[in-house]
């Protein structure tokens, strides 16, 4: 997906920059960047993060540049930020979006004289030069930010910044989130809320759907109000959030132990053990094993000072390798046990079938799945929730294909997102073979939304259910 950070201080803002960005490492695997004005003008640097973490890569950039205005970013696709120069003067750029109308929006642009785009090397326009083409279409940065976010069908929210401070702006329906921190002296602009917390930043605001703020060092100023219309999305608590996180008051930690809890209100198996996969399904783990009053452990071990993250190879045979090789067995907890084990999701499935025979060979009787979402139906229309080229990835649209001989409609898949319908467990039981589970048993929508506690209109839920 991807994640941004930016800074106005009244002294150098680079340490606190480049730290801020780093603190949003667990959004993006390929590549990051940093940008500062000072003295000099602006500073750029972008740097590819695949086979080295962005510390690593950035640290030379660090000691080497200076200003007291930055914005960067965490990216798992285009490079950026990106420097462009337009009417509006010389100005930063970076995005966290996913743009699902690029060729309209192209062919308008071709067709208002817009002369080119550069283009990526899979083929692609940056989705960041996108925004700035868009943006320079109109006589003012805020009409055009403005512009930009209505014209997207997709979502994106923008860091701007040009010589005088920060634009930013969230996403005209509030799917991502956009935090404001203040010091003494200094504002910063974050995804994240918990990047600023260690560089002395205190909680100032989060931003509304489609509200634009300009960030100088003396403050924050609101350049369009937000509007009513909130679709943040639900999978930022189950799995991309960092656990110290927050949105929209809801910490991602708190809420995970409430959807474990939630789980096992609903459960009737008896294992010896409940563990979570690592990283993401430990939380639940903890909320379902504190509600149960089934023991909770770690049967298995993520070793990780070496290898790099699982899902950043392009290729999935490599990823599904380096996740298998990084897990370690913790025998002696998993011999002849019953365990009940919780991941945040099922995608493809395939990792966890490696997972779940990785368990069986060590020695566990049983292996029973819970995943802390529902079934995934959809590919997600408004993120970039994983490179998949096709819903037929979805282990869930396998099986619907195969139950249905592929006549599968969205009255269909309105069945089959219902965990009432016998459709439902069709599809759960096909799974289960499958995948060779003991028993598999799905967090149910309506369970999962209440542990994220605010209201269910303002929440989207389209990879469940298409709404």
């Amino acid at each position: 997906m991807g994640g941004f950070f930016g800074v106005a201080s009244k002294e150098d803002c680079v340490f606190d920059l480049f730290f801020g960005i780093d603190y949003h490492s667990h959004l993006g695997t390929r590549r990051g960047g940093m940008v500062v004005y000072g003295e000099g003008g602006y500073d750029r640097s972008i740097h590819n993060i695949e086979n080295a973490p962005f510390r690593t890569k950035f640290d030379k950039d660090m000691q080497e540049m200076s200003g007291r205005i930055g914005i960067g970013c965490i990216s798992d696709y285009e490079p950026q930020p990106l420097l462009i120069r337009s009417h509006h003067g010389t100005f930063a750029i970076t995005t966290v979006s996913k743009i699902n109308n690029m060729d309209e929006l192209s062919t308008m642009l071709f067709e208002n004289e817009h002369s080119h785009f550069l283009e990526m090397s899979g083929g692609d326009i940056n989705a960041t030069e996108m925004i700035a083409a868009l943006i320079n279409r109109k006589e003012n940065l805020i009409d055009g930010i403005r512009y930009a976010l209505e014209m997207v069908d997709g979502s994106v929210s923008v860091l701007l910044m040009n010589d005088k401070g920060i634009y930013a702006a969230r996403d005209l329906h509030g799917r991502t989130p956009v935090v404001i921190g203040r010091k003494e002296g200094a504002f910063c602009v974050s995804f994240e809320n918990f990047a600023y917390k260690n560089l002395g930043y205190s909680d100032y605001k989060e931003l509304g759907p489609g509200e634009i703020v300009a960030l100088t060092d003396e403050g924050c100023a609101t350049l369009a109000v937000p509007g009513d219309d909130m679709k943040i999305c639900t999978f930022l608590w189950v799995y991309y959030g960092y656990p110290s996180s927050s949105y929209e008051g809801v910490g991602v930690e708190e809420m995970r132990y409430a959807c474990g809890r939630k789980m096992a209100q609903r459960d009737n198996v008896h294992p010896d053990i409940v563990a979570g996969v690592p990283d993401s399904g430990i939380a639940h783990a903890i909320g379902y094993a504190n509600e149960s009053g089934i023991p909770f452990s770690r049967p298995f071990i993520k070793y990780t000072p070496t290898w790099p993250r699982s899902f950043m190879p392009t290729i999935q045979s490599q990823r599904n390798l380096i996740a298998r090789m990084k897990l370690l067995a913790v025998e002696e907890l998993i011999r002849d046990k019953s365990l009940l084990l919780i991941d945040d999701s099922i995608v493809r499935g395939t990792q966890l079938r490696e997972t779940t025979e990785f368990l069986y060979q060590s020695g566990a009787r049983e292996v029973h799945i819970r995943p802390a979402c529902p079934p995934l139906l959809f590919g997600c229309k408004y993120l970039n929730f994983s490179r998949s080229s096709s819903e037929m990835d979805l282990i869930t649209r396998r099986m619907i294909d195969r139950l249905e001989d592929g006549n599968v409609t969205d009255a269909v898949l309105e069945e089959y997102a219902d965990p009432e319908s016998e459709q439902y467990g069709r599809m759960v039981d096909e799974i289960c073979r499958e995948l060779n589970f003991t028993t598999l048993r799905y967090n149910r929508l309506d369970d999962m939304l209440d542990a994220v506690g605010i209201e269910k209109c303002k929440l989207c839920t389209y990879c469940w259910n298409g709404k």
